[in-house]
């Protein structure tokens, strides 16, 4: 079997590679060099993640992980500076928000405002999931699916 590159293009090759590698050094220096805008959260901002994750509307796994923070085994300036972030328990609850964060980024991506996006709190409503059965057509699409029979 013969190799499909000759030595001139691999080493083309290699040497691009080579300068991604360099380019790559070169922004994550200048990335770590960045000051940040903000500081992080502040106690009120913190103040009010636990109000929410005591309220009734909080998802169970923020309710658990609030109980958690009460217990003492940590706080939520844990959870919010990322020390916490390998507990399971702190995973489960982050993840919970990740379906809004996901409409918030689609929300942006179609040129949503971001001030009314944050403003509405809820970005992009999701429509109603109608239930399908296995054999249920839509007559204006086609159908999704083909018995043996059909060919």
């Amino acid at each position: 079997m013969t190799f499909p590159y000759d030595q001139a293009r691999l080493q083309a090759l290699i040497n691009d590679v080579d300068s991604k590698i360099d380019d790559l050094g070169k922004v994550a220096t200048a990335a770590s060099h960045v000051q940040r805008r903000s500081r992080g959260l502040s106690e009120q901002d913190l103040a009010e993640i636990e109000r929410f994750a005591k309220s009734p509307g909080a998802p169970k796994e923020l309710k658990d992980l609030q109980r958690r923070v009460d217990a003492g085994e940590m706080s939520w300036a844990d959870v919010a500076s990322g020390r916490a972030i390998n507990d399971e328990g702190v995973q489960k609850a982050l993840a919970v928000g990740v379906p809004d964060l996901q409409r918030a980024y689609r929300a942006i991506e179609e040129g949503q405002d971001i001030d009314d996006i944050i403003a509405s709190g809820n970005p992009v409503p999701q429509p109603p999931v109608r239930s399908r059965r296995a054999d249920d057509d839509d007559e204006d699409d086609g159908p999704s699916h083909f018995r043996k029979d059909a060919w």
